[in-house]
Parts: structure tokens; C-alpha cells; sequence
């Protein structure tokens, strides 16, 4: 997948995001009182999550073996690719049961303090350049109390923050048929510059390979991406000025409330 086109158009529109996200800082500012963020690198220092870390740490050292044991004297690639598979699934289950009940309590500690402040949308510290409340150790302190946060009584209020999820958009058809194409392109050309490469007889001519490859997949970019990328953010940009939105991020970045714009943007690209 970090190679496929998502990848790719996530990228392109990561930087169209960002640019609604710094648009204007100091209107910003100014009039919008009601965005907080949270850095969520420091909410994982709290004893809660660094329990859960060692727990985790412990159950993958003790599945390791385990799988190391299962996969002694098995050769047939099917049977190996189905052992890891399992012990995935394994660790996948310890983590969700682990971290589950944490990542439940946090977004509800998140409301409270949010609603307590009457913060219309909390964001990922690391998309703040400036501006904006800081609600980390408020929400901090929750976590640490004796007791559950006490979820608020009000759902958010309207936000001028819009937000769309990138998942969605990769799911339409144009979007995912050029996907599909720029997978089948990429794979067809790398296996014809490894043969090549192969038939190379110095590094001068390993690096004309290689150029004539990155080349043409910067040629099927510019071709197939591109025009995507230019209307996406265009569909955005349109969707957010008719709405009355300040800015738009992506739904990975959100943390709690937001406007939903996914599905006028999906619309608007179909």
C-alpha cells in the first residue's frame, strides 16, 4: 500500500490539507476561540498506556517464540503464510484488548474536557502550527483520576472545522480504477527494470535503469494522479466555501467533533 496510488494521492492531498489547515493563522486566530488540540505522544506517557505498552511487550516477546516454535521444519509457503497470519490475528487481539478500554476512556475524557470548555472540534497537536487551546493535561488529569470521565451531556456544537475521511474517497470507483492501473503499471515496470539490472554490466548503466524507471513512473503520475489530486482539492476547497468552513484536515487528525464534509466531497467527485 505505501506504494500504491492511495498512498500517493493521500500524500498530494496531505499537503492540500495542510494548506487549508494553515490558511489565514492569524484570522484564525482571532475569530475562533473554540479549537483545541491534544499531543497525544505525551497522553501515551501516562501510567495507563505504559502498562499497557509493558503488557503488550511482554505477550509479543512470550508469541514470538511461540511462532518460532510453530514454523520449525515447515517449508511449504502456504502452510508458513497461514502460521504468521494466525499469530498476527493473535497479537492483533492482545493489543485491542489491551489498549481498547484505553483509547474508550481518553476519547471520552476528550468530550468532557472539550464540552467543559465549549471547544467545538480537538485536533492532533501535530498539525497545530498556531493558534488554538492546548487541552493535553486537562485531559491528562482525567486519566489519571480515581474515577471514569463523565461523558458530557451535549453532542459538539456546529464547527467551522471540516474534516474528510481518506478512506472513503480512495473507495470511488475513478479514484480506485487508477489505483488499480498505477499498481498494475508499477509492477510491470519495476519487474522490467530488475531484468535489466540484471543485464547490467556497470554501475553507469544500473543508474540509467533505474532513472528510466523512476521517470516513467513520475510520467504515469503527472498523467493519471495528478488530474486526480487538482480535483480533489478543488472539490474540497468548493465543498468548504459553500459550507463556511475555516479549514479542513483529515479524519486522522481529528480527535472529537468537526464537520463532516466526506460525503458532499464524494459527490462532488463522482
Amino acid at each position: 500500500m505505501r506504494s500504491s496510488f492511495k498512498h500517493r494521492l493521500a500524500i498530494a492531498l496531505g499537503a492540500t490539507l495542510l494548506g487549508f489547515t494553515t490558511f489565514a493563522p492569524a484570522t484564525l486566530a482571532a475569530d475562533v476561540t473554540d479549537i483545541g488540540y491534544v499531543d497525544q505522544a505525551a497522553l501515551s506517557n501516562i501510567p495507563s498506556f505504559i502498562s499497557a505498552n509493558r503488557q503488550l511487550a511482554a505477550y509479543k516477546s512470550g508469541l514470538d517464540r511461540q511462532f518460532v516454535q510453530a514454523m520449525h521444519g515447515v517449508h511449504d509457503q502456504n502452510t508458513q503464510a497461514r502460521i504468521a497470519q494466525e499469530f498476527q490475528n493473535k497479537l492483533a487481539v492482545r493489543q485491542r484488548d489491551l489498549f481498547g478500554p484505553i483509547f474508550a476512556r481518553a476519547q471520552v475524557a476528550i468530550a468532557s474536557v472539550a464540552s467543559s470548555k465549549n471547544l467545538s472540534v480537538v485536533m492532533d497537536k501535530r498539525i497545530v502550527i498556531y493558534g488554538g487551546q492546548d487541552v493535553t493535561s486537562n485531559v491528562a488529569d482525567l486519566l489519571n483520576g480515581p474515577g471514569d470521565p463523565i461523558p458530557p451531556v451535549n453532542t459538539p456544537p456546529p464547527s467551522s472545522v471540516g474534516f474528510v475521511d481518506q478512506t472513503q474517497i480512495d473507495a470511488i470507483p475513478k479514484l480506485k480504477a487508477a489505483n488499480d492501473d498505477f499498481q498494475k503499471f508499477q509492477a510491470d515496470e519495476q519487474a522490467a527494470a530488475q531484468t535489466k539490472l540484471k543485464a547490467a554490466k556497470n554501475d553507469a548503466d544500473r543508474q540509467a535503469v533505474l532513472k528510466d524507471y523512476q521517470s516513467a513512473l513520475a510520467d504515469k503520475q503527472k498523467q493519471e494522479i495528478q488530474p486526480l489530486v487538482d480535483q480533489t482539492r478543488d472539490a474540497i476547497a468548493g465543498v468548504a466555501k459553500k459550507r463556511g468552513l475555516l479549514l479542513v484536515i483529515d479524519r486522522s487528525n481529528l480527535i472529537y467533533g468537526g464537520t463532516d464534509i466526506t460525503s458532499d466531497v464524494t459527490s462532488a467527485l463522482k
